[in-house]
Formats: C-alpha cells, sequence, structure tokens
C-alpha cells in the first residue's frame, strides 16, 4: 500500500510535463503561430516568449499546452483593450478556434491548447507590463519574469502541481498567479519534502482564508490579484476544497 506521499507523487507523475517543448512542436506549431503573431503586431512588437507554467515547471497535460506572451512596444498607440479584441479577432479571422479568458486568449491550434496573452511594455530598462483585464474591462500592471522567478525558487513546485491537478479535475475557476501565491502562502514556514501534508495544509488555508484574504501581486502591489475572482466563485473553491478534505481516501481527493 502506497503511504500518502508516494500517492501523491504518482499523481505529479502522471500529469507533470517534463522537458523542454519539442522539436515538432516548435516546428510545426509555434514557428507559424508566431508568425501568425507577427503579421498581426507588425512594428508594434517587442517580443513573443513562452511565459506561464512551462516557464515556471508546473505545467501539467490536462490544462493548456503552452501560453505564449505577446510584448508590445510601448509606443503602441491602441489601447489594451483595443489590443486584446484586436488580435482575437485577428486569429479568428485565420480560422482557428479561439475563445476570450480573462488577461488571455485561449486558442485550440493543430491539437494543442495554447493561451495569448498580449501586453504593452512600459517604457524604460523595465520588463513590466500593462495587460487588459476582460472579465471586469479593466486593466493591470504586472511582470510576468518576475512571477517565474519567483514560483521557480519557491520551492513548492510539487504542491502547485498538485493544486493545479487538484482544480482541473474540480473544474475550478482559479487563475494560475492566484493559485500560486496561495500554495506559496499557505505553506510558509512549512517543511518541504512532505507533499501530501502540505496539499492538505493547502486545502484547508482554502476552506479558512480564500473568501476574505486579499492577495496583492509581488510584481505591482497595487495590483489585488485575489481581485480577478467574484466572492462567489472564491465560495465554490472553498466549498470544492472543504468537501475534499473531508474525504477519507486520497483517490476521491484527487486521481
Amino acid at each position: 500500500m502506497l503511504s500518502p506521499d508516494e500517492y501523491v507523487r504518482n499523481i505529479i507523475s502522471k500529469y507533470k510535463v517534463v522537458g523542454d517543448i519539442g522539436l515538432y512542436t516548435q516546428l510545426l506549431v509555434l514557428n507559424p503561430l508566431i508568425e501568425t503573431i507577427k503579421e498581426w503586431a507588425g512594428d508594434c512588437l517587442n517580443e513573443i516568449k513562452i511565459s506561464g507554467s512551462r516557464a515556471k515547471g508546473t505545467a501539467i497535460n490536462i490544462s493548456s499546452d503552452i501560453d505564449l506572451f505577446i510584448s508590445l512596444k510601448s509606443k503602441t498607440d491602441n489601447t489594451l483593450k483595443e489590443i486584446y479584441d484586436s488580435l482575437y479577432d485577428y486569429v479568428k479571422s485565420k480560422g482557428i478556434d479561439c475563445r476570450k479568458q480573462n488577461v488571455s486568449i485561449g486558442i485550440n491550434y493543430k491539437t494543442h491548447s495554447i493561451d495569448l496573452v498580449p501586453g504593452k511594455k512600459h517604457t524604460g530598462n523595465t520588463n513590466d507590463h500593462s495587460l487588459y483585464r476582460s472579465k471586469k474591462n479593466t486593466w493591470t500592471q504586472t511582470n510576468i519574469n518576475k512571477h517565474i522567478k519567483l514560483v521557480k525558487d519557491s520551492g513548492r513546485l510539487e504542491e502547485i502541481v498538485l493544486m493545479k491537478v487538484w482544480r482541473k479535475l474540480h473544474n475550478l475557476d482559479f487563475p494560475s498567479i492566484y493559485l500560486e501565491l496561495i500554495v506559496i502562502d499557505a505553506l510558509t514556514n512549512k517543511n518541504k519534502n512532505q507533499p501530501s501534508k502540505n496539499f492538505l495544509t493547502v486545502l484547508d488555508f482554502l476552506v479558512s482564508s480564500i473568501v476574505e484574504k486579499k492577495v496583492f501581486d509581488p510584481a505591482n502591489t497595487n495590483n489585488e490579484i485575489s481581485d480577478d475572482l467574484y466572492k462567489y466563485e472564491k465560495e465554490i473553491i472553498a466549498k470544492k476544497a472543504k468537501e475534499s478534505r473531508n474525504q477519507k481516501h486520497w483517490e476521491d481527493i484527487i486521481w
């Protein structure tokens, strides 16, 4: 019989994406898509780079395959909403299946699920960007590079992967950076190398704290990450965490 740590590590092995993006995917999927994005952006393009869970080492095979961060130059005249809507319309016009999410546009492209995140770079020697938040028709400032470094250096990759699997299995709307910050916060001063115990600690934290706790972007303390979800959406997460915590068997919590 498996110990709890052995069980959850088997779950991690089952879902975690290991290794870099393969040559086939790069040549036949990403390169053509990047050319399409370049056509859309024109002279406004600063750079396109892999971001999100792939860059952080927390990618799972039941969520979006790849996140592409599209950095536009600070001199771009269009508003953030115009940039977001224009990218959506352009991608759609190419016959690519797409949907509007919060700060990203999710696409299904050549059997891959990819999130496109457009942002406008701030002036000067900085990686700060402004992003459009379609959910509340507003904008936010953040720094993707700082997010990647924070997560990679957190020592909590196992627990973050487990929480991402749990989120997906239970069909919860829980933005990744919000989830990651919650995991890191919940496990402050907790020992490493005890993934099952730490996972349960995060569930307890969700039950007791997610509805009321304010979580701020470490790259911009004016950006309240927890504001990305409405109260009722946080209550759904707390309720599901409580249901999971009350289960007697690991197979009924995460599988």
